[in-house]
């Protein structure tokens, strides 16, 4: 196919810094494209913040072009948007690009179907409802600026993706769904191909890791749950069954320094040293390659939209001890092992007698859900299909 008649999206590349969830979102989207056959390929533009060049390294797509782009500032665009009545953050994109699709454009400060050139779709990306069920995780600020642009998205979106049936429920039970508003489910998969993963035997020594251990790849954000892993690790030494489990992912997560200083006080005060890792953010290959020869990997969210650890774990072949939430059993049906997130007691349970085995293929082949990931991403932006 002749690159000029391949329809082009273009992909904004402008997440929080150091959200490595972002990176890892967007990278996966790219690669799970490259899976298709040629003819399925679009061409796609990276519009990138110019201090994010650092995550472009690693995203090879034979359709590719990465374009530096000066960002809008919230408080400026939407002023501008209101006066002009345009979307200024991604007008110039389009026009300029001449875009088929552009994902995901969450700042809706004005009408789309007014705004946005016909046959092209400008589709907004909210990941879970989480300041709903925790509003207690969020300062007043992020959580009142978070609720507006969530409404004036609903409200001026033509489409919206979300990464779970259970976000759709989510959605549906806290607001009023304009019938004009399509909602995409699109259920990330990972795709972890062209990571070279280190010898284990080596990282254990440099990590000072013990032959047979749990993992946990969450930033220490409070919805995560440390708290009910460390408790059950508690649990388990006053029962004479030791249990280790490795811990990675960022521990100082926006202004909260708190909540790692008092997993490390329980930790200390619990005598814990020897039951944990805690690793934080390490190279992506040495996280990979933990998780692989880990006897499981663990789970203890109280929240999340559809987890990438979980879908790190599937592509590995991993089994996975999950809380028992309902996005959870989504992801894993049957081939999860659940407990009760409150209950630090039945988890505690759980790993004592966990028996760490492995299926080869457990979760089924892994490049046709990639494709099928693939697919159901640019079906977004065929709206008439």
């Amino acid at each position: 196919m002749d690159q000029d008649n391949r329809f082009r999206i273009g992909i904004i590349f402008n997440f929080t810094r150091g959200w490595l969830g972002g990176f890892y979102y967007y990278q996966n989207v790219i690669r799970a494209i490259n899976f298709l056959d040629d003819e399925e390929k679009p061409e796609i533009i990276i519009f990138y913040n110019k201090g994010y060049s650092e995550y472009l390294g690693d995203i090879s797509y034979p359709y590719l072009k990465l374009v530096p782009w000066e960002f809008t500032g919230i408080n400026k665009g939407y002023l501008l948007s209101f006066l002009k009545r345009k979307n200024v953050f991604v007008h110039r994109m389009i026009s300029d690009y001449h875009l088929a699709g552009i994902y995901s454009v969450n700042d809706n400060p004005v009408a789309a179907r007014s705004v946005i050139p016909k046959g092209t779709v400008a589709a907004a990306w909210f990941p879970d409802l989480q300041h709903k069920f925790f509003p207690g995780f969020f300062d007043r600020k992020r959580l009142w600026l978070r609720e507006l642009r969530l409404k004036l998205t609903l409200k001026n979106a033509s489409d919206l993706v979300v990464s779970s049936h259970d976000t759709v429920s989510h959605f549906k039970q806290f607001y009023r769904i304009p019938s004009s508003l399509r909602i995409h489910v699109l259920q990330f998969v990972s795709i972890l191909e062209g990571y070279e993963l280190p010898g284990i035997d080596q990282l254990k020594k440099d990590y000072n890791i013990p032959d047979e251990y749990y993992i946990v790849s969450n930033s220490f954000l409070k919805h995560k749950n440390h708290w009910v892993v460390l408790k059950a690790l508690s649990v388990l030494k006053q029962n004479k069954q030791p249990v280790h489990v490795v811990f990675t992912g960022k521990m100082e997560v926006y202004a909260d320094k708190i909540h790692i200083g008092e997993l490390r006080k329980f930790i200390e005060e619990n005598q814990l040293q020897d039951n944990v890792s805690l690793l934080g953010v390490i190279p992506r290959a040495h996280q990979l390659s933990i998780m692989k020869h880990a006897k499981a990997v663990l789970q203890p969210s109280r929240f999340e939209g559809w987890n990438t650890t979980i879908e790190d774990a599937k592509c590995l072949q991993l089994p996975v001890i999950a809380s028992g939430i309902a996005v959870h059993k989504e992801q894993l049906e049957y081939k999860g092992t659940y407990f009760d997130p409150e209950n630090a007691n039945e988890l505690a349970q759980v790993l004592a007698s966990y028996p760490g085995a492995k299926e080869h293929s457990f979760y089924g082949d892994h490049k046709e859900r990639v494709k099928t990931f693939a697919r159901t991403f640019l079906k977004i932006f065929q709206p008439d299909q």
